[in-house]
C-alpha cells in the first residue's frame, strides 16, 4: 500500500518537472488508485477550489483569482490526529492591476500605454500539515507548504473595442526562483454521511521571497476555499 502511494506521488512530481502543462495526467492517475489507496487508516481524493491570491511587498497590485486542482492523502496517527500531504497540480498564484511597463518596443508601449499588468505564477505545491479533528467534525490543520514553479506570465491587458481584447504574455520567468514555501493553516468539515467530503477554507503565506535580484521583496500568499472528495470509498464499502 505505502509503495502505491509513493508511486503516485513520484509520477505526479516527474510529470510536473518535465512536462509542466500535463496535469491532467496526475489527475487520472489519482482516479485510477482511488479505490486501491483509500483504507481504514489513510484517506485518498481529489481537492480543488477557489483561489485569491496575493503578491505582498509588491505596491499598486490587486488580489488574482484562480481555481486549483490537486490530490490529497490523510494519514491516521492516532486518534484524531493525523498527518495531511498531497499535490496541487493546477495551482496558480499573482496579481493583477499592476502598472504598465516598458517592454523595450515603442508600438507595444504605446498600445498598452492605458492598460493593466497581471502576474500569473504557475506552481505546484505540496502540502505537510498536522491536522486534528474533533467529534463534531470540525477540523484543523496547521503546517507547511512548498512549491516549485512552472512558469511566470507578466499578461498586458488593454480594452480597445471591448474589454481586455488586446493581449501581451511576457514571460518573466528569469525574474523569479523557482523554489517557494511558507506556512499554511486552516479549518474544515468533514459531511459524516455519504463519501465523506471535505468543505473549508486554508491560508497561505510564503515566507520565500521570491525575487531573484533587486532589493525589493515579494512574497506569495493565497486563501483557498476547497472540497476534497475521497476516491474509490463508497466503492470500497460495498
Amino acid at each position: 500500500m505505502k509503495s502505491k502511494l509513493l508511486l503516485v506521488i513520484i509520477i505526479s512530481v516527474a510529470i510536473n518537472c518535465v512536462f509542466p502543462v500535463s496535469s491532467n495526467s496526475q489527475v487520472l492517475i489519482s482516479l485510477l488508485l482511488g479505490d486501491k489507496l483509500n483504507t481504514g487508516e489513510i484517506e485518498f481524493g481529489l481537492t480543488g477550489g477557489y483561489n485569491r491570491s496575493s503578491l505582498i511587498g509588491l505596491e499598486n497590485s490587486t488580489g488574482l483569482n484562480n481555481f486549483n486542482l490537486g490530490f490529497y492523502f490523510d494519514f491516521l496517527l492516532k486518534s484524531n490526529w493525523y498527518l495531511y500531504t498531497g499535490v496541487l497540480v493546477k495551482s496558480r498564484v499573482g496579481a493583477s492591476g499592476i502598472p504598465v511597463y516598458s517592454l523595450e518596443d515603442p508600438d507595444l508601449d504605446s498600445s498598452f500605454v492605458d492598460g493593466e499588468v497581471i502576474r500569473k505564477l504557475n506552481y505546484f505545491y505540496v502540502p505537510v500539515m498536522i491536522k486534528y479533528k474533533f467529534e463534531n467534525n470540525l477540523y484543523v490543520n496547521l503546517g507547511f507548504q512548498a512549491g516549485l514553479r512552472s512558469k511566470a506570465i507578466d499578461e498586458f491587458r488593454n480594452t480597445i473595442y471591448k474589454k481586455d481584447d488586446l493581449v501581451f504574455k511576457n514571460d518573466v520567468g528569469e525574474q523569479y526562483k523557482r523554489i517557494d514555501a511558507g506556512l499554511s493553516a486552516g479549518i474544515g468539515y468533514k459531511f459524516p454521511n455519504g463519501p465523506g467530503v471535505n468543505l473549508g477554507v486554508r491560508y497561505y503565506y510564503g515566507l520565500v521571497n521570491i525575487n531573484k535580484e533587486g532589493d525589493d521583496k515579494t512574497f506569495n500568499s493565497s486563501l483557498n476555499i476547497f472540497a476534497e472528495i475521497p476516491i474509490g470509498v463508497n466503492k470500497k464499502e460495498k
